[in-house]
């Protein structure tokens, strides 16, 4: 599909992203500008304000270059200092994606407004199951002051909204890298970590820091099967260390407790990370990149949702859990819930509520092989509604009704 404007060049686009707190923001947006310049040949520029952090997800990034090409894509740093300084004109992009909300630089929408043909505005919004994403979804929002509109534009996981990022060849690479020993054989080298034993489970540990986890590591300690727990730098390692009385722990460190290994990785880049998601039996994860690239790996997952106040992010779990567990056996979704709830509530402090976790993990793990199953038909419910494709019509449908608006006013 080939996207183009009224000269029949292919459509422009500019992403803003400001990175926050985490890898999420900058981690979707990547992923999202590869996309649409790799399958769509359209001209990306991605506006970053931390290429430190994006560095952490691509190795090639300079964070000292403001212009710089990578994977096809322009990606220019954006800081308040560069726009309020006199600089070249910069002109807009026929798409133009303000991620999350982030709010557009003056001198930038100054631009947008003299534009003659004007720029399709989105605001990419964040994930949610939410029922009243649908109703909001592509909705209009003008410009209190200005003769502009921006678009609100939800991925989601029912038809009604903008779905998820989905690369057009994700899941014949994961099949096949799944269905061929030697390919995994290979990774598992790439990384230095053994190749599994016929009875271990091998879980990928990806979380915020979390009052359950010393009782699972300790629920995995004295398992009936060793479990592999592979976790990353930079993720939890404070209480890792503490789960084993060191002091501290890093990248290629090796710790044995009873039936529980874990092994610290090196923080893994993009890429990687999809085929780390591919070869683990089970995968923790945590806000919304890795949890939507866990749900396309097709195996079981857990969802360490982002902490809210109040905890309205409870709320986000529960309708989420709504419509996975759909059509699974009734005790099959209590085991998924309690194990789901305890992981989330417990991170607020609810010792109570990291207390059964022992109990959520034996019920859960009794349900493993269903599990698997409906994680890989989940993955392929869901590989139908895809984000980018859904995106471009929405900005050919602008643009159509744009064309007709100002064929009327020529009459």
């Amino acid at each position: 599909m080939r996207i183009a404007n009224g000269m029949n060049k292919p459509i422009t686009c500019d992403i803003f992203c400001a990175v926050i707190d985490n890898f999420g923001d900058i981690g979707v947006c990547w992923r999202l500008a590869k996309q649409l310049a790799h399958e769509h040949e359209m001209t990306v520029r991605l506006w970053v304000d931390d290429l430190l952090s994006f560095r952490r997800l691509h190795s090639a990034i300079c964070p000292d270059m403001p212009i710089q090409y990578c994977f096809g894509v322009e990606i220019r740093l954006w800081n308040s200092s560069f726009f309020e300084a006199p600089l070249p004109k910069v002109e807009p992009a026929r798409l133009v994606i303000e991620a999350f909300a982030c709010e557009l630089p003056e001198r930038y929408v100054a631009e947008m407004v003299v534009q003659e043909c004007k720029s399709v505005w989105i605001n990419l919004e964040y994930l949610s199951a939410e029922e009243w994403v649908a109703g909001c979804h592509c909705l209009p929002s003008p410009h209190p002051s200005l003769l502009l509109t921006k678009y609100f534009f939800f991925p989601g996981f029912t038809p009604q909204t903008g779905g998820l990022l989905l690369e057009r060849d994700l899941i014949a690479r994961r099949d096949a890298f799944q269905s061929e020993l030697h390919t995994q054989t290979a990774f598992w080298r790439t990384l230095g970590v053994p190749l599994p034993k016929s009875d271990e489970m091998r879980v990928s540990l990806f979380c915020y820091e979390n009052i359950a986890l010393p009782e699972l590591f300790s629920t995995w300690k004295e398992s009936s099967i060793p479990v592999l727990c592979l976790v990353s730098e930079g993720c939890v390692l404070s209480q890792v260390a503490s789960f084993f009385g060191r002091e501290h722990v890093e990248a290629g460190d090796t710790l044995q407790c009873g039936n529980l290994e874990v092994r610290v990785l090196p923080f893994i880049e993009q890429e990687r990370y999809d085929k780390l998601l591919w070869a683990c039996d089970i995968n923790f994860v945590r806000g919304e990149d890795s949890c939507v690239r866990a749900q396309w790996a097709g195996k079981p997952f857990v969802w360490h949702i982002y902490p809210q106040q109040d905890n309205a992010h409870i709320d986000k779990l529960s309708t989420f859990m709504e419509l996975y567990c759909s059509g699974l056996q009734l005790d099959v979704t209590q085991a998924l819930n309690r194990l789901w709830e305890g992981w989330n509530i417990g991170k607020n402090g609810d010792q109570a509520a990291s207390i059964s976790s022992k109990q959520a993990w034996n019920e859960y793990l009794v349900h493993i092989p269903l599990l698997q199953r409906h994680a890989r038909d989940w993955s392929q419910r869901l590989s139908g509604n895809s984000l980018v494709l859904n995106l471009l019509n929405f900005v050919q449908k602008i643009d159509r009704i744009r064309c007709l608006e100002c064929k009327s006013d020529l009459r």
